[in-house]
């Protein structure tokens, strides 16, 4: 086995010989994904095709080429013009790469925080790191949160609170019925947050969250659609004390976010979630092309750890299919001053530092709610009162005859 090949096993890169035969002559194919980008690059030596393969492995990349041209005849690789390049473009990138030096992309999957097939002991077995709740339920392919029903509520929550500083979410899933274009619903909800394993209204977790809501929201509430096309993807951070106004499709707290149609597509649909120095950035990829597209960035966004990430989903009059088939979560490696590891602080309460004044939306059932049962024990104190007087009075009364007689 070649040296490189091992290394890279190691750090994670997947290698797929283009020629496992091992016929002479036969070049690969190197796939390079950078953030947004992607750089398809032909004619590498064969045991060179790496797929998935990130920009701070690219020495490792360079050791592969250059192992492999050692072994590779002149006529095949050193007099080719094609390969020169390739070596020049990778040096290129390298560099371009290494000169970060707010990010390293240094990716170190966290399987304690991670779901994937075969889903093996979800929800049962004391040593799995996750809970099923209500209609949730595993098949082989993927975790199905609700099916296509009416009244339905799954979700998936981690048991293990995350301690992880700057982290990355991907997210896998797939979202499809038989209802029509805004006949179907209601979405799904990625989340971190204090509370786990809880039910409710905001895709079947609980209003008045703590911590930080990704929601795909398939179904316009709101009769002005006119600013929103649905599907409709939207952040939102909540201290326990915010409102999700289902009425408004979450608009008076969200972040903003962006129309991205993830209903009945070919290809499934990932969703990345990016929590680093503070900024908050949500991409999408959903034509299978392995091309992320930005969505929301926002900064001077603080979450607490110690929070737990979950993936829920609900249905209504509406529904649909929601079928989570991964997560899986990245620790990424960022330099840090002294100085700014001085002046950070801890954070207890999820808060975004341009909203001043958190935006509270009076819950109106939970008022009317509260102003009924005020009145109605009102009305029973006062009949109480009237009849305790009556019989306060009926006994001074009687002792009045007595005293007569």
């Amino acid at each position: 086995m070649p040296l490189w090949h091992g290394l890279a096993d190691g750090a994670g890169v997947v290698i797929r010989p283009h020629n496992p035969s091992g016929t002479d002559g036969v070049l690969g194919e190197v796939a390079l994904l950078s953030g947004l980008d992607v750089i398809s690059v032909t004619h590498c030596p064969r045991l060179c095709t790496i797929e998935g393969i990130s920009l701070n492995s690219l020495p490792l990349l360079l050791k592969c080429c250059h192992l492999s041209s050692e072994q590779s005849s002149s006529r095949h690789f050193g007099k080719n013009a094609r390969s020169h390049f390739l070596l020049a473009l990778l040096l290129t990138l390298a560099g371009r790469s290494g000169g970060d030096d707010d990010y390293h992309k240094d990716e170190f999957l966290k399987r304690e925080y991670s779901l994937s097939k075969p889903y093996q002991g979800l929800g049962s077995s004391s040593s799995s790191h996750w809970d099923l709740l209500g209609t949730a339920v595993i098949t082989p392919e993927y975790v199905r949160l609700t099916p296509d029903l009416q009244s339905r509520l799954g979700a998936v929550w981690s048991r293990i609170p995350c301690y992880i500083r700057d982290w990355e979410l991907r997210v896998q899933l797939k979202i499809h019925g038989q209802g029509k274009k805004n006949l179907n619903g209601d979405g799904v909800a990625v989340w971190l947050t204090r509370e786990r394993m809880q039910t409710g209204p905001v895709f079947g977790n609980m209003n008045l969250f703590t911590g930080l809501g990704i929601f795909i929201d398939t179904y316009p509430n709101e009769d002005k659609q006119n600013e929103r096309v649905f599907p409709y993807i939207s952040a939102m951070v909540g201290n326990g004390s915010v409102v999700y106004d289902h009425d408004q499709d979450g608009r008076n707290a969200d972040l903003g976010g962006c129309a991205v149609s993830v209903r009945n597509i070919e290809y499934d649909t990932f969703v990345l979630v990016r929590y680093m120095r503070n900024m908050l950035t949500i991409m999408t990829d959903i034509e299978g092309k392995q091309e992320w597209k930005e969505c929301l960035e926002v900064p001077g966004v603080h979450l607490p750890q110690g929070y737990y990430f979950g993936v829920s989903s609900i249905t209504g009059d509406l529904s649909d299919n929601h079928d989570l088939i991964s997560l899986k979560l990245f620790e990424l490696t960022v330099e840090r001053s002294p100085e700014e590891m001085e002046n950070e602080q801890e954070v207890t309460i999820p808060s975004v530092d341009y909203r001043e004044v958190p935006v509270e939306v009076t819950d109106e059932g939970r008022s009317i709610l509260t102003l009924l049962f005020l009145f109605l024990f009102s009305v029973a104190g006062l009949v109480i009162f009237i009849m305790a007087v009556l019989i306060i009075y009926q006994r001074w009364k009687e002792r009045s005859r007595k005293r007569f007689y």
